[in-house]
């Protein structure tokens, strides 16, 4: 999740750095990302769809979130998708907008805005420092709990529900999974599954394995510096030993791809694996009966 995001980050073609900071929620980059790759970035329009920056209580608490869904659409499933650690711009917004199209009512929460903004930091050692390195993973289980009831609470499906996540919201992906009973399918993309434990962190993953309440689809790249892919192969042993859950789990490695090979806004982006990885998400979901 660290070494990782700044390797995926070298210096590309990019659009203007005024035109690519983010304004509000789900708009324009965090600071940390530019310069963007201007060819490659992918935009999907909103056309039948209900989308913009909504605000979910959680407790006296009110958080910001991203939500995309098909426009007059009821009991659609509900998908909570958490962002990297740059928090909900343009491209979080963007993939929200792909699976609203699939049919999803989509919440993409900004998980760290109790701790700071991340849209605004142009360094990552000091976001991850300031901010990042500060979120407990209780708080952000709860609020993604009270993503899912808020979806609820407007009419989707929660019964029907699913998780997904990019890096920091790979491993947040499997930790939900392991968390709420009510998940009914997963799929972490690049997620780190090993970790300290700390009181923020008091598990990673790895120690979450065998108590899976839903089946996730790891997808990883075997060229990723931060995620060894020793890991994946010891994570593959313990859900194996796991619940039913966790023995259903699947991994799926591309040889040639390295971390953040979905991130079609950064030089990481590898458009073959990007592909294949969204095809086996959305039947990796319809599979579970998120269809």
């Amino acid at each position: 999740m660290l070494k990782q995001d700044i390797d995926s980050l070298a210096p590309a073609q990019a659009f203007s750095r005024r035109a690519f900071v983010r304004g509000s929620l789900g708009t324009g980059f965090a600071a940390a990302v530019l310069p963007v790759v201007a060819q490659t970035a992918i935009k999907t329009d909103a056309e039948g769809l209900v989308v913009g920056e909504v605000s979910i209580a959680v407790g006296d608490f009110k958080m910001p979130a991203y939500r995309a869904a098909p426009a007059g659409k009821t009991r659609a499933p509900v998908l909570l998708l958490v962002s990297e650690i740059f928090g909900v711009h343009e491209y979080v917004a963007d993939v929200a907008r792909r699976f609203a199209k699939q049919g999803y009512f989509v919440v993409a929460p900004e998980l760290f805005v109790r701790q700071g903004d991340a849209s605004a930091y142009g360094e990552i050692a000091k976001l991850l420092s300031e901010v990042i390195n500060k979120v407990p993973d209780a708080q952000v289980m709860g609020d993604l709990d009270a993503c899912a009831e808020w979806a609820r609470s407007q009419g989707a499906d929660a019964a029907r529900l699913a998780v997904t996540g990019f890096c920091w919201g790979g491993r947040i992906t499997w930790l939900y999974s392991a968390h709420n009973p009510a998940v009914k399918a997963a799929v972490a993309w690049y997620g780190r599954l090993v970790g300290t434990n700390s009181a923020l962190t008091p598990a990673h993953p790895m120690d979450l394995a065998g108590k899976l309440h839903a089946p996730v689809l790891g997808l990883y790249g075997g060229q990723d510096g931060g995620i060894p892919l020793d890991t994946v192969d010891k994570m593959k042993a313990a859900l194996a030993a796991g619940s039913a859950a966790a023995r259903r789990s699947e991994f799926v490695v591309y040889p040639d791809a390295p971390h953040a090979f979905h991130a079609d806004y950064r030089p990481s982006y590898r458009k073959e694996a990007a592909e294949d990885g969204w095809k086996r998400c959305l039947a990796w979901f319809k599979a579970q009966g998120m269809g």
